[in-house]
């Protein structure tokens, strides 16, 4: 018979892939919508950094809030968790699919932000009813 213990980690565990998965899936809608407004209207190529951070954020944000509901505690561990694994997922895809990524100061803010917004999604999900 399974512990409380292990029960309650397979679940942590669960919660925080379906928070990883709602934020890709939520990023992945986001960009396919800027990129059809980057292709029909006037607006800058110059606005495709920050926009990319801002919706990176917002996703965290929603997917760590979802994660973390059923969770009911540790919000700030498992939103940290959450953002880290996503933006770390989303960096070896990167990787693996462009030969000259490297690491630069936008990724350093990429990263802080993954890591920030999970948490602030953390601590939505674990307070929310």
């Amino acid at each position: 018979m399974e512990s409380y213990q292990e029960n309650n980690g397979k679940k942590r565990i669960k919660n925080i892939f379906i928070g990883i998965g709602i934020s890709m899936l939520f990023t992945v809608v986001c960009l396919l919508v800027f990129s059809l407004i980057l292709t029909y209207t006037n607006i800058s190529e110059n606005t495709i950094i920050p926009v990319i951070i801002i919706i990176t954020g917002i996703s965290i944000l929603i997917g760590s809030s979802i994660g973390n509901i059923k969770i009911k505690k540790d919000g700030i561990l498992n939103g940290s968790i959450i953002g880290a694994l996503y933006i770390l997922i989303l960096y070896l895809i990167s990787s693996l699919l462009n030969v000259n990524f490297t690491l630069n100061f936008t990724s350093i803010i990429m990263i802080i932000v993954g890591i920030v917004f999970g948490i602030f999604g953390g601590i939505i999900g674990v307070n929310s009813k």
